[in-house]
């Protein structure tokens, strides 16, 4: 029923047209007159058999919102318009019709219009979209007009794709790619740049044309900038995420300078040329440049040669003015590259005639008869003269006989040639009329310090009425004085043989030990340290370094006595890393390298590894006498030859020879790790509204943040906030440093400064030197003297860290914050028992426990395993001593917690001991031991 009925009412929609035209002829009939002629209705046209035209056709339409649209068209001549939408008949009802006259043709013109609302579309569901037609009427029939397609416009809110941030190189291409949102009709797209339209019509250098995209053919630093897509349509507007674009430029370098002058006026020397990274300068994270910025080369300068006369020549012939000549010439060599001329005349004149030659016709004798005395009186000097030489030469002549028959005998000087040396320690002691000292050995004069010695002016300084028998008066040069010790008249002592005469011992009869003077070692005061140690041993500590030397009891034979040093070099590494391959630790140096030990002492260097042996391959190295370095060991491999322990700040390292140490490591993994110390650092600058931050990473090695602590002292620095441990990953990434939430009212900071990025190689393998980046706040009026902020140092795709600054900038009110504890600067160096946790009585019994073979495994191994020493047991099986060995080990790493209850733990779980350290007693200790066992909880 409800079908046919629809069925019915589409029908006679469609034939509704019809019908109207139908009407339309009845009536145009009835028009007619009674005598049978045609009367034109005012809706016929003017000029039959003319087709409908169409003036104006329907357009496409979009329906906002719920907003209706407008469809309309017009024809001349046109009897009647009907629209026709998705191909059925639009309802007379719903038309609008006008009509007129065209004044030109005459002709009616007939307009309609039609509503589309917003549900008709969203109810029509055909495989087009919702479409109108106009089909207008003629006499000799009917015209159609052009489809107009009506949609339902919208654009949705997000964008198919956000333009992505980019890091480009000046003068490298940027494409910014941007997809607006799905929208009807399509939506247009915009570009702003800091919220700014972009004209591509008037900058060349940019094209917006291509699907949306923004091209920036050349990038420049003016492209810096945000950058915004915007699209838009008749329904609304949409814009995208920001994207950040940073134009930054690589350092470059400049030009080399010419090369200096030869830095020595004679002879072999240097010469440089530098070159800067201005080139131009890294801006906006850029790279800097790659490659060295100075270069030597190897020079000769000529040296200058002084002339030198030949000979005179023969006297010339007499001239007629009674005189004759002779010249010499300056060949003798002549002055080459800037030598001297020769001094005094070229040529030389006298009289040749015995004083008969007439000048001004008088005799020559009659004109100056003085010159006769003056020759008389030359006569007279040089015979004294020519007796003055005969005797010297005669006394020279017996001195030299006496002393080759001699035979180096027993003479007898004046004490005066030894005055100034320190035989005697108390410049105010008065001398002993009475003293003999007898020397014997050999003598040797290696050192360039006893050629010194030999030229000082206190070696000829009076000291009256002393006489010193020694074996050779040649002995007195030898510089010996100034190194040993005297206390009394029967001190005597005997000088060591061989060659080992850098620094060697004595061996003197009442145990006085032999000191050599180390001032001339070319290290800085503050990383070196020196000690003497004798056969109790004893550590010798490098203040705040981490650096370690431990000379166990009886390395040294007795009676004997050294003087040890140990430096650390602060300049230049002369270790070259080859390859991947990184400097983890200082480089430390101990010697006398010459110094022979009985025991293997322990070396403790601490490093910036995170130690894995999945990640690193860390190796020990040893600097030859020839400068060169050669891997001594792995730490991972079997050796007998020495021993690694690598603790995670620290390695021990048991060796048998001093010489120069450094740790180096191989990363195996991106994984690996190196441990940096960030801290900052601030000081006013000399602006007084300028405050100056500077953020420094070294290495997490005492000693590298020791050097950061001197600089900054000479520069006016303060510690702003405890340095913290930053994890640097070996990936390739970059680090980044900022400084976050500064005051606005109260600070600023200058433009393009705010994040610094330091490249993977300058961190990776920063031994060199100190690296710091450094930040400028500039304060809006003097009252401000509080600061607050937060400094970020971060690896990208690593490890970050938040330094928290919150200081006052006046002095007086600043909070100090302490550089080091300072335990380990007290006693540098400590000799005998108390420079040992272990009281030697108690390390004595239980070196025999262990060091005796144990059916039940309870002997030396077991002690290794329960001090946490599993690997390359082999070292200590060649030990006279195993276990002395693996206490010295646990001496050297627990120098500075001294945790003696661990180890009587570990004595206690291998079963060898019945009672706790703590309640040992031996009668053989005496009181000074077992004091300091009480001391130390044994």
């Amino acid at each position: 029923m409800g079908t046919g009925a629809a069925d019915g009412s589409r029908g006679a929609r469609r034939w509704l047209p019809w019908l109207g035209l139908f009407f339309w002829a009845a009536g145009a009939a009835a028009a007619r007159g009674a005598d049978g002629s045609e009367i034109l209705p005012d809706s016929i046209p003017s000029a039959p058999g003319t087709l409908p035209h169409f003036i104006e056709e329907p357009e496409d339409a979009y329906i906002i919102k719920s907003n209706p649209i407008a469809l309309r068209c017009k024809a001349r001549p046109a009897m009647q318009i009907f629209f026709k939408c998705n191909g059925e008949w639009v309802h007379q009802n719903e038309h609008v019709s006008e009509e007129s006259l065209d004044e030109s043709s005459g002709l009616k013109v007939r307009e309609v219009f039609i509503n589309v609302t917003r549900q008709q579309v969203e109810d029509f569901h055909g495989p087009e979209d919702y479409w109108c037609q106009c089909v207008a009427w003629s006499h000799l029939g009917t015209s159609k007009s052009r489809k107009a397609s009506v949609r339902i416009a919208y654009l949705r809110k997000n964008f198919e794709q956000d333009p992505q941030g980019r890091e480009v190189p000046i003068e490298g291409m940027i494409v910014l790619h941007c997809r607006p949102p799905e929208g009807v009709p399509a939506a247009e797209v915009e570009w702003l740049k800091n919220e700014e339209p972009i004209d591509s019509e008037q900058d060349e250098n940019i094209d917006t044309r291509a699907d949306h995209n923004l091209i920036i053919r050349q990038a420049r630093l003016s492209d810096s900038g945000n950058y915004t897509c915007m699209a838009a349509n008749i329904v609304a507007k949409r814009r995208s995420l920001s994207a950040t674009v940073v134009v930054y430029v690589n350092g470059g370098w400049s030009s080399w300078t010419e090369w200096s002058a030869c830095n020595v006026r004679c002879g072999r020397g240097w010469q440089k040329r530098s070159r800067t990274c201005t080139n131009p300068a890294p801006l906006n994270g850029g790279a800097f440049c790659e490659g060295m910025s100075v270069q030597k080369i190897t020079c000769t300068a000529l040296c200058p040669v002084d002339g030198s006369w030949e000979v005179w020549s023969e006297w010339s012939v007499c001239s007629p003015e009674c005189e004759h000549l002779r010249i010499r010439e300056c060949t003798a060599p002549p002055p080459r590259n800037g030598g001297k001329f020769c001094e005094g005349l070229s040529q030389e004149s006298e009289n040749c005639t015995d004083g008969l030659c007439i000048l001004d016709k008088k005799p020559l004798h009659e004109i100056k008869p003085q010159s006769i005395e003056n020759a008389s009186d030359i006569a007279l000097y040089s015979g004294l003269g020519a007796a003055v030489v005969a005797v010297a030469v005669l006394v020279i002549g017996v001195t030299l006989y006496r002393r080759s028959h001699s035979d180096y005998g027993v003479d007898v000087i004046d004490s005066s040639a030894l005055t100034g040396n320190s035989l005697l320690l108390n410049p105010a002691m008065q001398p002993d009329l009475t003293v003999s000292r007898t020397y014997s050995g050999p003598i040797c004069l290696q050192d360039p310090l006893d050629k010194e010695l030999m030229t000082e002016s206190s070696l000829f300084n009076p000291l009256s009425d002393i006489k010193v028998k020694v074996q050779s008066s040649f002995m007195v040069s030898l510089g010996v004085s100034e190194r040993a010790e005297y206390h009394g008249k029967n001190h005597s002592g005997t000088f060591p043989h061989g060659n080992n005469r850098g620094f060697s011992t004595i061996h003197p009869r009442n145990k006085t030990p032999y000191i050599q003077n180390l001032s001339s070692l070319p290290t800085r005061t503050e990383l070196r340290t020196t000690g003497v140690f004798g056969h109790l041993g004893g550590r010798l500590v490098m203040p705040n370094t981490g650096v370690s030397l431990l000379i166990p009891h009886g390395a040294i034979p007795e009676e004997n006595s050294w003087e040890i040093y140990m430096s650390i070099n602060q300049g230049e590494p002369s270790l070259q890393s080859d390859g991947s391959e990184v400097l983890l630790s200082p480089e430390v140096t101990c010697g006398p390298p010459d110094m022979l030990v009985t025991t293997p002492f322990a070396l403790t260097i601490p490093h910036c590894a995170d130690v894995s042996s999945e990640h690193w391959n860390i190796h020990l190295k040893k600097r030859t006498q020839q400068g060169k370095w050669e891997e001594v060991m792995s730490v991972e491999d079997e050796s007998t030859s020495c021993y690694c322990l690598l603790d995670p700040f620290a390695c021990h390292v048991l060796l048998d020879s001093f010489g120069t140490y450094a740790l180096t490591g191989e990363p195996i993994t991106d994984c690996a790790v190196k441990q940096l110390k960030v801290a900052v650092f601030g000081c006013m600058s000399c602006n007084s509204l300028d405050y100056n931050l500077r953020v420094y990473c070294v290495d997490n090695t005492p000693c590298a943040f020791q050097e950061v602590i001197s600089d900054e002292r000479h520069q006016g620095g303060q510690l702003l906030e405890e340095p913290k441990l930053l994890h640097f990953k070996g990936n390739t990434f970059s680090l980044q440093v900022s400084v976050l939430d500064i005051p606005p009212f109260l600070w600023r900071i200058k433009p393009f400064t705010a994040c610094q990025e330091v490249p993977f190689s300058r961190v990776w393998s920063s031994n060199r030197q100190p690296l710091h980046c450094a930040f400028s706040l500039e304060r809006y009026t003097p009252t401000t003297t509080q600061l607050s902020c937060k400094i970020c140092i971060r690896q990208l795709k690593g490890h970050e860290q938040i330094l928290q600054v919150q200081t006052s900038i006046l002095e007086s009110e600043r909070e100090t914050i302490t550089f080091f504890a300072q335990e380990d600067s007290t006693f540098p160096a400590q000799t005998g028992p108390k420079a040992f946790k272990i009281p030697y009585s108690i390390r004595q019994r239980i070196c025999a426990t262990f060091d005796t073979p144990n059916a039940k495994g309870k002997d030396w191994q077991m002690l290794a395993q329960k001090n946490s020493i599993n690997r390359n047991l082999s070292y200590f099986a060649t030990q006279s001593s195993p276990s002395a060995v693996i206490l010295n080990l646990w001496e050297a790493r627990h120098q500075q917690d001294g945790d003696l209850d661990s180890l009587a733990c570990a004595l206690e779980e291998i079963g060898r001991t019945h009672t706790k350290l703590s309640n040992i007693t031996e009668p053989q200790i005496d009181d000074a031991d077992f004091n300091y066992s009480r001391q130390n909880g044994l």
